[in-house]
């Protein structure tokens, strides 16, 4: 039956695939909040670490015959490794400086790993296959659901909320919220804050990577994949409150499924209604709708 002169199946399908879209904006949202969170680094690169997880997924099964299972576990260690190298050599230098100092280094970090990936590998991208035990689809009733974007929903709630509990509701990220307000009492506890600051950069650029990887059987992977999403993203993570987890994780579920019905109501505001939001959402409420006020 039609609901507002719309088709029920075309409804509910255009919101179906607005929670996929969502689920890549919440993932990649959580690692910007983390990074930015903890570490108050606004991490322009985070497109690019996205784009790194599915070239790196790409690259293992062309070269080596890595499998997708391993790729999602193999992607975010060589991506968040990478993180490493970029917080012990160039951000540590930066945590006391303003945040536009960190914006623009991460920026120019995200236009050279495009820029020499445009060399080596063009524009055009290339398609990853679905996993085998992914394959195929189910019928909904309202539309046929391809298993694998399904198992995208499922995987990025999974992480998300892991993440979120173990950043809300264990000692550990107690500690790395303690280690970020006051490092000095921190450290006298004898805990290595260094370590802790740079786990969690790992980390967040981890889940970049892991999005990617996920995000490789959807999209063509290519150099551009990450800075086509990266601005979306960060729009998300200012409506749901700068530095909030669960801000970033309900915001990005949220907008996906409002950028989904946009597509069936007015098609033509689809790829500027989460910005439209994000300019309310500064007018009326700069914290964000889950951000703490000031």
């Amino acid at each position: 039956m039609p609901l507002f002169d719309i088709p029920i199946q075309v409804l509910m399908g255009q919101l179906m695939l607005g929670l996929i879209n969502g689920s890549f904006y919440a993932v990649l949202s959580l690692g910007l909040a983390i990074i930015f969170g903890l570490l108050n680094i606004i991490n322009f690169a985070h497109g690019a670490q996205y784009m790194l997880g599915a070239f790196v997924a790409l690259l293992a099964f062309n070269r080596l015959g890595m499998n997708y299972w391993v790729a999602l576990i193999v992607a975010p260690l060589v991506v968040g490794a990478l993180g490493v190298v970029i917080e012990r050599t160039m951000l540590r230098r930066l945590y006391q400086l303003d945040h536009l100092y960190g914006l623009l280094l991460t920026f120019g970090l995200s236009l050279i790993l495009e820029g020499l990936f445009k060399n080596y590998f063009g524009v055009s991208g290339e398609s990853y296959p679905v996993p085998e035990q992914l394959a195929g689809g189910v019928n909904l009733g309202f539309m046929f659901l391809p298993i694998y974007r399904g198992w995208v929903i499922v995987a990025s709630l999974v992480v998300c909320l892991a993440a979120w509990y173990v950043i809300e509701r264990t000692s550990l990220g107690a500690t790395l919220r303690a280690a970020t307000q006051r490092p000095d009492l921190v450290q006298a506890l004898g805990i290595n804050v260094p370590v802790l600051v740079t786990a969690t950069y790992a980390a967040g650029t981890a889940l970049a990577a892991f999005a990617g990887v996920l995000a490789a059987p959807v999209v063509q992977v290519n150099p551009v994949m990450g800075s086509n999403l990266i601005i979306v993203v960060f729009a998300v993570v200012v409506i749901g409150g700068m530095g909030s987890i669960a801000g970033a994780i309900l915001t990005g579920l949220g907008l996906g499924l409002v950028e989904g019905l946009t597509k069936v109501v007015y098609p033509e505001a689809s790829a500027v209604v989460i910005f439209v939001i994000m300019i309310f959402v500064l007018l009326f409420r700069p914290a964000g709708l889950v951000g703490k006020q000031a």
